[in-house]
């Protein structure tokens, strides 16, 4: 993790030599932004963590962190499609889970869904796009999500030991 903190403040110094002006107006809307968004990622984080407080460890090692790694994918998959999160909540949720004990296929299956699927955001996605294509998108985006947490599975030794 140092790494990417010491490439991005090489890029900064850079970017600085380069055009220090540019630089300064970059960052100052990149504040503003992050301004803008603190609040909501604020208050998506204390009720993420509330919620894993109050969730004892046991129910989420026996759902999500069972033996039967399949099944824990399949359930994370499911919740992955039906839950509404931003990225920058649901990578650091799927930290805590690793700490947790949950496999990395079973995160990599939570998360992919949760960026790729969206049954609830379908009736939006349906007006602009139609039912074919909403269909469509949502069913591929899930079995990419499931060959992805797969293809996790066997990076990390978690299918075949």
């Amino acid at each position: 993790m140092y790494y990417l903190y010491i490439v991005a403040g090489l890029a900064l110094l850079v970017s600085l030599i380069a055009s220090r002006g540019k630089t300064v107006r970059a960052l100052k809307i990149a504040a503003r932004r992050l301004i803008r968004i603190l609040p909501a990622f604020l208050i998506m984080l204390i009720l993420v963590s509330v919620v894993l407080y109050l969730v004892p460890d046991e129910l989420i090692s026996r759902y999500l962190g069972s033996d039967n790694k399949f099944t824990a994918m399949a359930l994370a998959s499911l919740l992955g499609s039906i839950t509404v999160m931003p990225g920058f909540i649901a990578f650091p949720l799927a930290g805590i889970l690793v700490q947790k004990g949950v496999a990395y296929m079973v995160i990599a299956a939570f998360t992919t869904t949760l960026m790729m699927v969206g049954m609830l955001t379908a009736p939006i996605e349906k007006a602009y796009f139609g039912l074919k294509v909403t269909i469509i998108r949502n069913v591929i985006g899930f079995f990419i999500a499931l060959a992805v947490a797969v293809m996790i599975g066997l990076f990390f030794g978690e299918i075949f030991p």
